[in-house]
């Protein structure tokens, strides 16, 4: 999995935002059956020219899907909107279904897996509760774990329970949404000749999360991209890290307490 993604929730432009970030040189795109956008992704795929094995497509099933049989459809709608014979990373979108339902949906993406329909299994917006009930169902863990996380809401709990079982973490909302009017970033960005996003962005990779930045003007998606010839120092970490609020930093949904 590339460590920096491509996110298209509420992009209006999506195929011709995922050609330019295709050009910048991402190679993660990260869509959902929510968000309506798998055939532009897969549109814009097919007219980038690059290989299918080059690049690494997630998508994700919201709630109202879950249970094994409509998950099972819901997977063959995908795959048919993107025309797309495997989806690289398929995640339960989030929790709100109940416990039954997320173990049938979570049953069929490895069905679905075991059949080559997708590569790789994984959830998000789970809490720590959410993921060990799928332990305790005897299923192997997810790959991954999507949830909100930026310097204000760094779910410490549900990171340090993913790093210990080998979870990868994936960062939504990684620039709050453009709210990155703190000091402390104007200040890190005047010392590394960056741009705020930038240092945001940085100091999620640092953090060994894979951040899922979006946008659809194109001087911005290149921009976000910038990252691998610079690095926080330890210190700089450190004064990013103590601006988090716990929960009350969240600016999305963030539904990872929901029974």
């Amino acid at each position: 999995m590339p460590r920096l993604g491509f996110g298209v929730y509420q992009n209006y432009t999506t195929k011709d935002s995922v050609l330019e970030a295709f050009s910048a040189g991402y190679r993660h795109i990260d869509t959902a059956q929510a968000y309506k956008s798998e055939a532009h992704v897969g549109e814009a795929f097919r007219l980038s020219g690059l290989d299918r094995g080059d690049v690494f497509i997630t998508t994700k099933i919201i709630s109202k899907f879950h249970g094994y049989a409509k998950t099972a459809a819901a997977i063959d709608e995908s795959l048919q909107k993107m025309q797309f014979e495997y989806i690289d990373l398929f995640l339960i979108h989030n929790p709100h279904a109940g416990k039954d339902l997320r173990l049938e949906t979570y049953r069929a993406l490895l069905d679905a897996r075991a059949a080559g329909k997708i590569r790789s299994v994984g959830v998000s917006n789970y809490g720590v509760h959410h993921l060990e009930e799928i332990v305790e169902a005897g299923l192997e863990k997810p790959s991954v774990n999507q949830i909100e996380l930026h310097p204000f809401c760094q779910q410490t709990p549900i990171v340090e329970y993913c790093e210990t079982h080998g979870i990868v973490v994936q960062a939504y909302c990684p620039i709050i949404r453009g709210d990155m009017a703190h000091p402390v970033f104007t200040d890190l960005a005047q010392k590394y000749d960056r741009d705020r996003a930038q240092i945001l962005l940085r100091w999620s990779l640092q953090k060994g999360f894979v951040p899922l930045p979006k946008s659809a003007t194109p001087s911005r998606i290149h921009s976000n991209a910038a990252l691998w010839d610079f690095e926080l120092s330890g210190e700089d970490m450190a004064r990013i890290d103590a601006l988090d609020k716990g929960k009350e930093g969240c600016i999305s949904w963030n539904p990872v307490d929901v029974p």
